[in-house]
């Protein structure tokens, strides 16, 4: 599963993990993402996004249709 957002663009971040004695090893930081399913009325269907939990917040503030929208235009398939 590919660790981005469709909506915001967000991917993992890169870094280091710093123990109590400062060695330092390579870490991820992983966005929350999470699957929804939204219905989409305008085809008249359901669609599976791939989401980060900021992006269910945008999507629930701009709404369905222009979130996809916006996927679409960024060249994402929906």
């Amino acid at each position: 599963m590919p660790a981005h957002c469709q909506l915001t663009g967000r991917k993992p971040g890169f870094g280091n993990s710093v123990s109590h004695s400062h060695r330092r090893t390579r870490r991820r930081f992983d966005p929350n993402i999470q699957h929804k399913r939204y219905l989409l009325p305008s085809e008249g269907r359901t669609v599976r996004l791939t989401l980060s939990a900021k992006g269910i917040r945008t999507l629930d503030r701009i709404g369905i249709e222009k979130a996809v929208a916006v996927i679409r235009a960024r060249g994402g398939r929906v």
